[in-house]
């Protein structure tokens, strides 16, 4: 039997949707790295009884709980104190990791002119250095300390691992927590767990199932899961090394009936673009309207060497080099204009490949076509679709397409 781990995500701000969760799908991975399989990440908001409620939940049915958040200094982190007394453990103050605290809360007030209220700052420091008793401390990346909490002894339960909040000190402090005794007397334990991505453009779930029909009892000792999102369809599966075989019926079975829609047997569209231009020693600069910067963020490193957003008619022509009588000819949204800002920004930053995205965002429930074109030193492509929503769904839809654009000109040149 496997090793099993529960994740508690606290917040009221996670829990309403303010904040998105990225700590429980992080976690989630890096635990099954280690051989853990993740059966329920919980999010709760920061009330005492919804918190105890969730630990005593995951400790039922799990060899390993972790929670994050809730360690600040203010009155609604509860969570170490929440702990204890689920794992039945009294809180005493140590001392010690109080005056290191004390010494980290120095510096960073020291940026910011120094300690407005010594007295009230003493007190959440304080706070914060109350351990539960026979607990293991993890040292703050940040403030917050890190605890694991074993169960109190005559007790049966998992030990909890407690981390804060914020993604980098969380990640950063991981490495740590998962390397205390008490985590690694249950990681003894845990098998191989491992998982494979396959990559499908443009292909419906429905198209899938048929393949995975024909393939029932070939691919036993799998869980297969599936998910579409931006006209990719993303296979995911996980299993143990002895289902390796079936595994390989499954990737054969895909590539034989999608050949030219398995675009990945692992990386993603941005990695493969990103490891394309690579290999070519090419750059790429970028020129977008409706996407309003979003494909230079997922293009940004070594290989972009600039984007521009240019939403006006004035901005097309001035930056991205469009000539005024074609924008008064055709009009801003054309694949006329989506060609030329393509290359346009590959003129301006000197660019080896060009992408023009041009489109009309913030219309809900109306639909805007939207014009691609990828300008490279050989060839060109140009793509258009009709997309309805406001930018946020937009920029969803828009970029993958745009980057498989660009994939498909990449492959196609040398």
């Amino acid at each position: 039997m496997g090793v099993s781990a529960g994740i508690v995500v606290t917040g009221t701000e996670v829990l309403t949707g303010r904040v998105s969760d990225r700590n429980g799908p992080w976690l989630a991975e890096q635990l099954r790295l280690l051989g853990v399989d993740v059966g329920q990440i919980v999010v709760v908001g920061d009330r005492p009884d919804d918190l105890r409620t969730a630990l005593q939940f995951l400790a039922s049915g799990n060899d390993l709980v972790i929670t994050s958040g809730g360690l600040g200094p203010t009155a609604d982190d509860l969570t170490a104190e929440i702990v204890a007394q689920v794992q039945g453990r009294p809180v005493r103050l140590d001392q010690e990791l109080e005056q290191r605290i004390t010494a980290i809360v120095e510096v960073l007030s020291a940026r910011f002119g120094g300690l407005r209220d010594p007295e009230s700052t003493a007190i959440a420091t304080r706070k914060q250095a109350m351990v539960p008793e026979g607990a293991s401390v993890i040292e703050p990346a940040g403030t917050a300390p890190g605890l694991v909490v074993p169960v109190a002894p005559g007790r049966a339960g998992p030990p909890v691992i407690v981390l804060p909040g914020p993604p980098w000190e969380l990640q950063q402090m991981w490495p740590v927590a998962a390397a205390t005794a008490q985590v690694q007397s249950v990681l003894v334990g845990a098998p191989e767990l491992r998982q494979h991505t396959l990559r499908l453009w443009a292909v419906p779930e429905s198209e899938l199932a048929a393949t995975l029909r024909r393939s029932d009892g070939g691919l036993d000792g799998l869980e297969i899961t599936t998910c579409q999102r931006g006209g990719e369809l993303e296979i995911v599966s996980r299993y143990a090394p002895e289902a390796e075989v079936a595994q390989q019926r499954l990737v054969s079975a895909v590539q034989e009936d999608f050949p030219e829609q398995l675009f990945s047997l692992g990386p993603s569209i941005d990695e493969l673009v990103a490891a394309a231009l690579r290999e070519r020693h090419w750059t790429v600069a970028v020129a977008e309207v409706a996407t309003g910067g979003a494909l230079s963020a997922r293009l940004a490193g070594g290989q972009l060497l600039g984007g521009l957003v240019v939403p006006t008619e004035s901005a097309l022509t001035t930056l991205a080099g469009v000539p005024a009588e074609l924008i008064a000819a055709s009009g801003p949204m054309s694949p006329e204009v989506a060609r030329l800002m393509a290359e346009g920004a590959r003129t301006a930053f000197g660019a080896d490949v060009g992408l023009g995205v041009t489109g009309i965002a913030d219309l809900p429930g109306s639909p805007s076509t939207v014009h691609l074109s990828v300008v490279t030193p050989d060839r060109a492509l140009a793509r258009s679709l009709v997309v309805a929503g406001p930018a946020g769904i937009m920029r969803d839809r828009v970029g993958p397409v745009a980057l498989h654009l660009l994939r498909q000109a990449l492959a196609g040149s040398g």
